[in-house]
């Protein structure tokens, strides 16, 4: 005590900087001398872990993260300290040529700044945006709005469902005979293909556009086939601009035959449908034509136009591509129905706009105004690869991947080849990303972000009953933020990345992240039980006429909650109820037929199994495993 008594008189232990004398230098005032007292309280504080010691670093002294060698290797994760930004690119295209003694300058970003900087006053953006709209608004209404709305038809359309769809003996699709329609398709119908297997007699089809018949003399099809793949094989619309045809029906044809024209090929069924249509050679419909390749071009110039002439503020040009975009696609590339419902495209474009803001304010400012001094690489890089996204319908159309699910890559030609080199790409693209965002200092905290991204996703992905499913236009936000820094491939990826958000939004809307089994389906099978014929080709007497004989099938299991069956009968259901056989008495001799048996449960039919064919002469083939 007495020791700290005399510390505290001199002032050794307490320097009061205000009270120093001014004879004191200042070095010696930087100097204070501590009593014996005072350097215990400090070696005590030293043994003794401070409580204000961030319980990260505890944890990494924890587990041995203060070693050497892995603080060097987080140093060089963490990049440089302080923060640094990556410099603006220089322009490619400021050339410079050396012959001998001699230097020429061919300096061709400021030679179009300087031809074109009278055409960006913001008057004049303002008029052409006004004009622009206007005439974009008569491309539309050309497109879409001069053809009676009842005679649109899409790509898939049909006047027969699969299985059961039609109800007993096809009566919700009726009328089957003396009934024509005019109709209009839209182009690049083509590459509309289907997306579950479809069985047509003793035949599956998947990833073709359904098409049966048309082999014959009359062009005569079966009713389920996709019309306008039909009218492209038959040659009355073209497949890049669509168009307008007539169609009869008539009713019962029996033996459709296979056809291969135009790029298309239809498959045979020969047995007899109670539902068939032939094209008509004329129809009284006008304006057919699709013209989403013309206003394609429209848009690429104007576009073009606003990098390289007009050149607004970045912003401005930002908000441009973002419209033009949407519009483009919710009203020529890629409509939900024809003529576009205007209502339902606002209903996606509202959110739209917030989930854009947001990407400017994470990505495009910190890249787009970098290229301004460059409009020409600036349209390059930004354009090309943002039209390929907008149009991904198309772009990625020979990719063997639709749904990313697992029957789809498993049964798919080609398709986990697909997956794998996509995937491939992918990582190398992020690795050099991750490498460019590591020289700025700025790694750490993205890191940081995508982990609990990636946390989040992982959770939602475990939740019982659903599936997680990544849409396009979910990846284009996931991936958006890791593009924020000034490099030529950042601009490339913004474009393509922003093109393709727009054509997920535009065309679908904001899907779920999470989907049903059901959701997932579609048309394809459920997945339920499946039944089985007591009729083989060893009970079958092939002896008997066909008017005489019966084929039976199995009694319902028990405790599975079905009470019945339904059956088709060459692609159509002819028999529903709890009944265990079916006579053949109504079908016609001389053709093959084919059996298909479903349980049902409250009406409902369940998984058809594949089909039991019956030849004309006899022959009874068992059908094989599984749904069809």
């Amino acid at each position: 005590m007495e020791a700290s008594s005399s510390s505290s008189s001199s002032g050794s232990v307490h320097v009061d900087r205000q009270s120093r004398s001014p004879t004191s230098t200042p070095s010696e005032s930087r100097k204070p001398e501590f009593s014996p007292s005072h350097s215990f309280i400090i070696e005590e504080a030293l043994e003794r872990p401070s409580s204000t010691q961030t319980w990260y670093k505890r944890v990494g002294r924890a587990v041995g993260l203060e070693n050497p060698k892995i603080q060097k290797v987080w140093r060089y994760f963490k990049g440089p300290r302080p923060k640094r930004d990556l410099a603006e690119p220089s322009p490619f295209l400021n050339l410079t040529f050396q012959f001998g003694r001699h230097t020429w300058n061919l300096p061709l970003e400021p030679a179009l700044i300087r031809a074109t900087r009278t055409f960006t006053s913001p008057w004049l953006f303002i008029l052409l945006a006004i004009g622009y709209i206007i005439g974009f608004a008569f491309f539309a209404r050309a497109q879409s709005f001069q053809t009676p709305p009842e005679s649109f038809i899409d790509c898939t359309s049909v006047y027969w469902t699969a299985n059961d769809g039609c109800g007993l003996d096809g009566q919700n699709c009726g009328p089957f005979n003396d009934s024509t329609f005019e109709f209009r398709c839209p182009a690049q119908c083509k590459n509309v293909v289907l997306q579950n297997p479809r069985t047509v007699g003793d035949t599956q089809v998947n990833f073709v556009p359904l098409i049966v018949g048309g082999g014959d003399g009359n062009r005569t099809y079966r009713g389920d086939t996709f019309i306008c793949a039909a009218a492209v094989q038959a040659g009355l619309i073209s497949d890049s601009k669509g168009g307008c045809a007539s169609l009869q029906l008539i009713g019962n044809f029996t033996n459709f035959l296979p056809f291969t024209a135009n790029g298309l090929s239809s498959i045979g069924f020969a047995s007899v449908f109670p539902l068939s249509f032939q094209f008509l050679p004329s129809t009284s419909l006008h304006h057919c034509d699709d013209l989403r390749d013309a206003a394609l071009a429209f848009n690429i110039i104007v576009t073009a136009l606003l990098f390289l002439v007009l050149r607004p503020r970045p912003i401005v040009l930002y908000w441009c591509l973002v419209c033009i975009g949407f519009w483009h696609v919710v009203l020529f590339s890629q409509p939900r129905d024809s003529p576009p419902p205007i209502d339902v495209a606002f209903e996606a474009f509202l959110p739209a706009l917030f989930v854009a803001y947001a990407f400017w304010r994470v990505a495009f400012r910190f890249v787009l105004p970098a290229f301004m001094k460059a409009p020409i690489e600036a349209s390059v890089w930004y354009l090309a690869p943002f039209w390929t996204g907008v149009l991904t319908n198309l772009t990625t159309d020979k990719i063997p991947i639709n749904r990313l699910t697992g029957s789809d890559i498993a049964n798919r030609p080609g398709a986990l080849t697909a997956l794998i080199i996509i995937i491939v790409i992918l990582l190398v693209i992020v690795i050099n990303q991750v490498r460019v965002i590591r020289k700025t200092g700025w790694l750490p905290h993205y890191l940081r972000w995508y982990i609990i991204g990636g946390l989040v996703i992982l959770v939602l992905s475990q939740l019982p009953g659903l599936e997680l499913r990544l849409h396009h236009y979910i990846l284009a936000i996931v991936l958006m933020p890791g593009t924020a820094f000034p490099t030529r491939l950042s601009a490339i990826y913004q474009g393509f990345l922003l093109g393709m958000f727009l054509n997920g939004v535009a065309a679908f809307g904001f899907d779920s992240i999470l989907q049903t089994a059901d959701d997932l389906r579609r048309d394809g099978p459920q997945n339920s039980a499946l039944p089985s014929f007591a009729t083989n080709s060893s009970s079958y007497n092939a002896s008997m006429p066909l008017q005489n004989q019966t084929i039976f099938w199995n009694p319902l299991p028990d405790g599975e909650g079905f009470d019945g069956f339904a059956l088709l009968v060459d692609d159509v259901e002819r028999y529903i109820g709890a009944a265990l056989n079916y006579s053949l008495a109504a079908l016609q001799e001389g053709i093959p037929h084919f059996f298909r048996l479903a349980y049902t449960s409250g009406g409902q039919a369940g998984d058809f199994t594949m089909p039991a064919t019956l030849w004309p002469n006899g022959t009874w083939v068992e059908p094989l495993p599984g749904p069809s």
